[in-house]
């Protein structure tokens, strides 16, 4: 409701919106630089991805490399991978969940929550 039952100013409202615009695109751009590790196995592997979940490096310890049993390695790279993912994910909705809720929360398209 509008105090004095006026219509809402446009030219605010899209003031407002551009600045959303503009801090989401900031915040994005933030994300994209910064760096955050997963690790797997005890720290045998590890694994840093950016918070937009760029894979950047990936560590693995002499002591992880088994001739004899590749398998557990893929796994442990796999695993410290997706833990580098999960804190991406949780960097990105610290950063970006504010700015959804200021846009209406819940489900802009293309974001990760």
């Amino acid at each position: 409701m509008i105090p004095g039952g006026g219509q809402p100013n446009m030219q605010q409202l899209l003031q407002q919106a551009q600045k959303m615009q503009q801090d989401l695109a900031k915040a994005q751009e933030e994300l994209s630089r910064t760096e955050v590790e997963g690790q797997a196995g005890g720290g045998l592997v590890k694994a840093t991805v950016t918070g937009s979940g760029e894979l950047r490096g990936l560590v693995i310890d002499p002591k992880a490399v088994d001739p004899e049993d590749t398998e557990t390695l893929a796994d442990l790279v796999v695993a410290a991978v997706q833990a580098a993912n999960e804190n991406a994910q949780a960097l990105q909705q610290q950063k970006l969940g504010p700015l959804a809720q200021g846009l209406g929360g819940g489900g802009i398209p293309g974001l990760p929550f």
